[in-house]
């Protein structure tokens, strides 16, 4: 099981190299999805050896929330954005955001290395780096991303990484944190997604640089 969790911790972080580099709104919408999969995956695992049923609820609402619900969210809400403009554009060339990506994931596990001494557990030795670093690259895709999807897929990656790490220090939250988690994480997408609608219907675009010369009238 150790195995399996090292295995969907790897791809889970692969995702999130994904979500740097890609450059398709759509395709950033897809790895979220696999992102969200993945996480539900490593919580079952966890429910399996902890005996826990509160992962198991974690997993079901996850792929409810994050699999189905906000990706529907996300496509109807930006789906002009989907379909007209499909690149995305990037402060930073991709090769160079891949070495930058690649250099806070190596930061993370060395944030985290004195404390993996104190629990000699398998899964949190994975789950808490791969976590730390998931939230990293999350704020990173924030920074070099212009256009408002991306950058909300950014912020999505940063609760998944929290989470990806919770569910191994946590194994037995209390079912109304999961709740209010997922509930958060919904409220996030619903406001900022209405907002965006609203910006570019007025504005006619979602980047970010050009938004900032915007004044008032």
């Amino acid at each position: 099981m150790a195995q399996l969790n090292a295995l969907v911790g790897g791809l889970f972080i692969i995702t999130v190299f994904g979500i740097i580099s890609v450059r398709q709104m759509l395709g950033g919408i897809r790895l979220f999805v696999l992102q969200s999969i993945l996480l539900a995956i490593s919580a079952c695992i966890l429910g399996v050896v902890h005996g826990s049923i509160h992962l198991f609820v974690v997993a079901g609402i996850t792929i409810g929330a994050k699999g189905l619900l906000i990706p529907w969210l996300l496509y109807n809400m930006f789906s002009h954005e989907i379909h007209a403009r499909r690149e995305i554009t990037h402060v930073i060339n991709i090769p160079s955001s891949l070495l930058i990506a690649a250099g806070l994931t190596i930061f993370a596990y060395f944030v985290v290395h004195p404390l993996l001494g104190i629990d000699s557990t398998p899964f949190i030795k994975v789950n808490l780096p791969i976590g730390l670093a998931g939230v990293l690259l999350g704020a990173y895709a924030i920074t070099v991303r212009r256009e408002a999807l991306p950058q909300l897929i950014g912020i999505l990656t940063m609760e998944n990484g929290a989470f990806f790490a919770g569910i191994s220090i946590a194994p037995n939250m209390p079912l109304i944190s999961e709740l209010a988690a997922a509930f958060d994480v919904l409220i996030i997408a619903l406001v900022i997604g209405i907002l965006t609608r609203k910006i570019h219907k007025r504005v006619g675009t979602t980047m970010v640089g050009k938004m900032v010369s915007l004044k008032e009238k």
